[in-house]
């Protein structure tokens, strides 16, 4: 998309409708991230961006009849640690010594739970996206395993309402949440006094 929007830009010196598309969706992640991120958006766009569109496209891939690729933990859980990782360095960079001593507070017995609460946020985040993937694909590939194939020719609307929402809904849905996770994560490591 991006390798056409170019070549288009490229060949015009008028706007036209492919450059109005991209422009749409270039604001509308920008807003998104902006309400959330606030002034610490400008760093993330491009992160939430290209997550974004990983996540979307792997999510509605089951829509043409493949596995999406976020049905495996093994991608699932590697977008989680990035996430963290990203999470951690904001903490530590804009924090300092506060990143480590917050997780004694309010008492020092708490540190165990705030410990793992630190260090549940990737395996929630990607367990979250893995489980509901994960669950649309195993419950459409039992209707198509369990129906006959003459059945299955004749209830076709029903199989399209299900993909549908599986595919499409679901899969837009988990999209949004996990971007949203990693943006408040994220923002919330961050002071709100910090000024770029």
């Amino acid at each position: 998309f991006g390798i056409v929007v170019k070549k288009k830009l490229q060949d015009t010196d008028k706007p036209n409708g492919i450059q109005n598309v991209a422009e749409l969706i270039v604001e509308m992640l920008d807003s998104m991230v902006k309400s959330n991120m606030g002034k610490h958006a400008v760093k993330y766009r491009n992160y939430i961006g290209a997550l974004f569109t990983f996540l979307l496209i792997s999510n509605i891939s089951g829509i043409l009849g493949l596995r999406p690729p976020t049905a495996d933990y093994g991608v699932t859980f590697p977008l989680g640690l990035i996430t963290f990782a990203l999470i951690q360095y904001n903490n530590i960079k804009w924090n300092k010594l506060n990143a480590f001593t917050d997780l004694f507070k309010p008492y020092p017995f708490l540190f165990p739970i705030n410990f793992i609460g630190e260090i549940a946020v990737p395996i929630s985040l990607s367990l979250r996206l893995f489980g509901n993937i994960l669950s649309g694909t195993v419950m459409m590939g039992l209707l198509y395993g369990l129906l006959p194939k003459l059945l299955q020719f004749f209830i076709w609307p029903v199989f399209g309402a299900l993909h549908a929402y599986f595919d499409v809904f679901s899969g837009a849905i988990q999209t949004y949440v996990f971007c949203m996770l990693t943006m408040v994560f994220i923002g919330n490591k961050i002071p709100d006094d910090i000024v770029y």
